[in-house]
């Protein structure tokens, strides 16, 4: 075989394998997910006490960010809130395990007695 179509070859091979190669990182890619709470407290000193602040770090223990825990949020469309607390995980398995996580029920449980909660996960836009 001449020596340039075994370089051609080669060359052929290593692209088509490199096309796999990037098809497949992509296909792993999984978009972020989001929890949203929407919160309305009962006993705000109880609510920070016993919920707020030692639910952190199972949070992120569990690969949650805390994007937003806000206070007065202002409505654009409609009524909003008194509370609002998004979380972002690396993508939706990751929010759904923390959520029907065992240390998870028993934190719900505790801030249920405080508030009322208003909450969903949602997927974002892929990276």
């Amino acid at each position: 075989m001449n020596a340039r179509y075994k370089y051609a070859l080669a060359m052929g091979v290593g692209l088509a394998l490199g096309a796999v190669v990037v098809q497949d990182l992509h296909a792993q890619a999984k978009p972020p997910a989001y929890y949203i709470g929407e919160i309305t407290v009962k006993d705000q000193a109880a609510f920070i006490k016993q919920f707020a602040a030692p639910g952190v770090k199972p949070v992120q223990e569990a690969g949650g960010k805390f994007i937003v825990r806000g206070f007065k949020p202002i409505a654009l469309q409609g009524e909003s809130p008194p509370r609002v607390t998004v979380i972002q995980f690396d993508n939706m398995d990751e929010a759904q395990a923390w959520w029907n996580s065992q240390t998870n029920k028993d934190r719900q449980a505790i801030g249920d007695k405080y508030a009322t909660f208003r909450s969903f996960l949602v997927e974002g836009v892929s990276p």
